[in-house]
């Protein structure tokens, strides 16, 4: 993130040209109790293996539209419907990849597919991008208009999230799908699998590279195709990945000069006084100090496996440490539950509790606890293997296994209940990112997917 302000919806801003969504389907989600598992007496099933049936159930949702199809990234109560985020898509795969069985290679192979699809098959462009998010199976849109379709059209064209003004390109989301794409064709020598991550990084290229002081590569384009001026220290960590990755699959050493620009970006964000990165640049000239958010923090440190920079785990762990219960402003948790972990950005600290986070939406809850971040952060001390960093991931993997316990329940996918108990909330209450959107506590294909990767290990960002 760079920033910039205005509404979005998902976890980077919005890119789209047209609709934003309606606040009708944006409050706060019912959290409590889910339903007791299974007979008297049967054991429940991991915390990983239930993560791993709302994968499937989110992916499976809409089973008469098609056999090409990607994951809904939200519960249908966050009132974006079918709407399947690339990259939380991005996520899917690798998350699947991370279980390291059968079942989970052949789904990660289909989600694979469904982006190599949405590529070839753009309905305006053919240069290898792919746009912020699709639609997934059909629906009836707030103005009354139906979207009939499942993820391919009926002309054949990938269903792009018009609705709801999904229809542009950000360098991090492409990032991510070369990311996961270079990871399938490591996994199965599969051809396509990187013949798709090289047109991503050929787009990335030809789109973003920037020769502004700052260097690095640029936001990406709007729906209309117009370039953004803002440079992301989340997007260049994520193409110190993609890049390495192709000049290792490839042996085409043009990657790794690549690589290096996107590395020297971001470390130019460190603040070395406070052990932290910034968020980037909206002028390619002036480093935007504020909001830090909590993804340059632990990103970096997965990219890198930079001592020096490792401090930013501390920095995140310390500053962005939050604590949610029922007796706070605003918060949504159950009496007598309460969640550790760290919230989205230092502004998130600072929101007004008094007015709601956008029109219409909930009011914030500074200390709701952001579960995608807080498994980043798991992930990353994990990696490091510092003094004390393995306790301290264990009980914030805790934190989320007891959420996915107890947070979200009786929520659906195509209008069909989950396994119970299964699946990541965004968030424990609503929170403000500062960044022009908010998360709720809606059971989320991102959040589930890091889960999955930091209890397995999983490193998604290491060559």
């Amino acid at each position: 993130m760079t920033g910039r302000p205005g509404p979005a919806l998902s976890r980077r801003s919005l890119i789209g040209a047209g609709l934003g969504i309606s606040a009708a389907g944006l409050t706060a989600a019912g959290t409590g109790q889910a339903h007791a598992a299974g007979p008297a007496g049967a054991r429940p099933s991991s915390g990983p293996a239930r993560g791993h049936a709302f994968l499937a159930a989110a992916m499976d949702a809409y089973p008469d539209h098609g056999r090409i199809r990607l994951t809904q990234s939200y519960t249908d109560q966050a009132g974006l419907f079918s709407t399947a985020f690339t990259y939380d898509n991005a996520l899917a795969i690798l998350a699947h990849l991370a279980a390291r069985t059968p079942a989970g290679l052949t789904r990660a192979k289909a989600l694979g597919d469904a982006l190599l699809y949405a590529q070839e098959h753009d309905p305006a462009h053919d240069d290898g991008r792919l746009r912020q998010a699709y639609n997934t199976g059909p629906y009836t849109f707030y103005d009354g208009s139906l979207q009939p379709d499942g993820f391919v059209r009926a002309d054949g064209t990938a269903n792009v999230g018009t609705q709801f003004g999904f229809t542009g390109t950000a360098v991090g989301d492409m990032a991510w799908a070369g990311i996961a794409l270079s990871a399938l064709a490591r996994r199965t020598g599969a051809r396509r699998f990187l013949t798709g991550a090289v047109r991503i990084g050929e787009w990335i290229e030809r789109t973003g590279r920037t020769d502004e002081p700052l260097g690095g590569y640029k936001f990406g384009v709007d729906g209309a195709n117009l370039k953004l001026p803002f440079t992301s220290t989340e997007h260049n960590t994520d193409l110190v990945c993609l890049f390495g990755q192709l000049a290792l699959l490839t042996g085409d050493r043009v990657w790794r000069e690549r690589r290096a620009r996107a590395e020297a970006f971001v470390k130019r964000m460190w603040e070395p006084s406070g052990g932290f990165f910034y968020t980037g640049t909206n002028d390619g000239v002036t480093v935007n100090k504020s909001p830090i958010p909590e993804d340059t923090q632990t990103w970096t440190h997965l990219a890198l496996d930079s001592r020096r920079h490792s401090r930013s785990l501390g920095w995140a762990a310390a500053e962005l440490a939050v604590l949610d219960h029922s007796g706070r402003a605003n918060s949504t948790v159950p009496a007598g539950q309460s969640y550790e972990g760290v919230t989205f950005s230092s502004a998130s600290l600072l929101a007004n509790e008094d007015a709601p986070i956008v029109d219409g939406q909930p009011k914030p809850d500074r200390n709701g606890v952001w579960f995608e971040g807080t498994a980043h952060l798991a992930l990353a001390l994990r990696d490091r293997g510092a003094r004390g960093d393995e306790a301290r991931a264990r009980r914030l993997l805790a934190s989320i296994e007891q959420a996915q316990d107890l947070l979200g329940g009786a929520q659906t996918v195509g209008g069909r209940q989950l396994p119970e108990r299964a699946g990541v909330v965004s968030a424990t209450s609503p929170l403000d990112t500062g960044f022009g959107f908010g998360y709720y506590p809606y059971r989320h294909t991102g959040a589930t997917a890091w889960y999955l990767m930091a209890a397995a290990r999983f490193n998604p960002l290491r060559v």
